[in-house]
C-alpha cells in the first residue's frame, strides 16, 4: 500500500476484490496487518473467508504488544441479500460467501457505534 501519511487525519485503504484475488491467505493477512499497524483503516470490498478471518485474529493475537500494537477491531456485513444462505447460517458461521464488506482498524483508533445488515457506523480517532 502506498505510504501517503498525513499529519492531519486517518488514512483509509479501500482494497478491491480484484487486488485480493491473486493473493494467498497469508499474503492477505500480512497486507491487512501491515496497514493496520501503520495506523490505517483497511476496508475490503469482498471480505475474507471465515477461515481467513480466524487466521487474521490468530496472527493478530501473536503480534499484540503493550507498547506497540493494541490489536484490531473488525466489522463485517453481507454486501447484498442475494446470498442463498439465511440469517441462521450466517449467525452460525456457515456462510462461506466472501461477498461482504469488511472494515478493519487499530483497536485503539476505531470504535463501532452501530452495526446492522446494511450499515457499519464507526468512530475513528487519531492516535
Amino acid at each position: 500500500m502506498a505510504e501517503m501519511k498525513s499529519k492531519e487525519g486517518v488514512q483509509i485503504d479501500l482494497i478491491s476484490g480484484e487486488r485480493m484475488d491473486g493473493l494467498t491467505s497469508m499474503e492477505k493477512i500480512r497486507m491487512i496487518l501491515d496497514g493496520v499497524r501503520d495506523g490505517n483503516i483497511v476496508v475490503l470490498e469482498e471480505g475474507l473467508s471465515p477461515d481467513e478471518e480466524s487466521r487474521l485474529i490468530e496472527v493478530t493475537m501473536t503480534e499484540i504488544s503493550p507498547d506497540e500494537f493494541n490489536g484490531i477491531e473488525i466489522e463485517t456485513y453481507p454486501k447484498s441479500s442475494s446470498s442463498k444462505s439465511g440469517i441462521f447460517e450466517r449467525l452460525m458461521g456457515n456462510d462461506e460467501s466472501t461477498k461482504k464488506l469488511t472494515v478493519i482498524g487499530p483497536a485503539n483508533q476505531i470504535e463501532t457505534l452501530h452495526k446492522d445488515e446494511t450499515l457499519i457506523s464507526a468512530l475513528v480517532s487519531r492516535k
